[in-house]
């Protein structure tokens, strides 16, 4: 069992003051199964009796009409089933599905996954999009494409393209883009519940070096927006230095504005305007937070952003 440091204990209670306890209780609880039906491959009520035929128990994503989560315990192993081989279902975390929601892709768009693999952002657009528009699903890591691909093949997708490049230099590539999604690498401290070794690994110097690449990555994206392009910056860290701060800094330095995030039935918190002694811009605070403790989910950061 892995302890909360204490650096980390304080400096998440300045930020959440007295729901501190339940937002570290969260981080050692399971969370419940969930999935998306994949209606690139079968009809969504179909899907729906086929499932509850097996006496499958699960509720509607409140912001995502194609996202369920179960009712207590899972009947079966997910990745184990007919329905998953097949591509008719998709296992994906529920505060994962978010991102592409905000992004509001449209059939039609030129889309960059700037951070791709595995694929579950990367097949959820091209779900929304019908397969009908041009989605370039980068990833870095050369190892990593192998599931990337294997997903987009399992899924139906057709309209993506699979590009090895480090996200950093993507602007080299001379493309310009409708909409980016950039789900950035961070240091994973809202998913701790999956992976409780982030708890003994993390530092606030780790967050402030991975928000040097993280802006560069957010250059980047920029660079590679249409005039009025959308740029969705997410992370399922929830360090100020990785979330906010960079935020800013792209308000700042990039000329990007900051929309509103609305999530119907979900709850969130706005981003924080301040840490320690660093102001940011009012905008910031239409970002927001997620936290497990509020809907049972990973911990996220999300922000939808504007160029010009």
């Amino acid at each position: 069992m892995y302890k909360v440091k204490e650096d980390f204990k304080e400096r998440h209670k300045l930020i959440l003051g007295k729901d501190y306890d339940l937002f570290e209780e969260s981080l050692f609880r399971s969370l419940p199964a969930s999935f998306r039906i994949n209606t690139l491959k079968i009809n969504k009520d179909e899907m729906i009796k086929r499932l509850k035929g097996y006496g499958w128990m699960f509720n509607e994503v409140p912001f995502y009409d194609d996202g369920f989560v179960f009712e207590g315990k899972k009947p079966v192993v997910l990745g184990n089933t007919l329905e998953h081989f097949l591509g008719y279902i998709y296992i994906q975390e529920v505060a994962s599905m978010i991102p592409p929601v905000v992004l509001e892709p449209k059939q039609g768009d030129v889309i960059l996954d700037m951070a791709a693999a595995p694929g579950s952002k990367t097949t959820q657009i091209a779900q929304m999009i019908s397969d009908k528009g041009v989605i370039i699903a980068n990833e870095k890591i050369l190892s990593r494409l192998a599931s990337l691909r294997s997903n987009l093949q399992r899924c139906g997708v057709n309209c993506a393209i699979t590009t090895n490049i480090d996200g950093k230099h993507f602007r080299t590539a001379g493309l310009k883009f409708d909409k980016v999604l950039l789900d950035a690498p961070c240091t994973g401290t809202g998913a701790i519940m999956k992976s409780p070794k982030t708890l003994k690994i993390w530092s606030e110097n780790t967050s402030k070096w991975l928000a040097n690449i993280q802006k560069q990555l957010l250059q980047a994206a920029a660079e590679s927006l249409k005039d009025e392009g959308v740029l969705v910056y997410s992370t399922c860290s929830l360090e100020p230095e990785e979330n906010e701060e960079n935020v800013d800094w792209a308000i700042r330095k990039l000329g990007f504005s900051v929309e509103e995030v609305k999530l119907p039935g979900f709850k969130t918190m706005n981003g924080i305007t301040s840490w320690g002694k660093k102001e940011f811009d009012k905008q910031v605070e239409n970002c927001i937070r997620i936290y497990p403790q509020d809907n049972n989910t990973e911990g996220f950061f999300v922000a939808k952003l504007r160029r010009g």
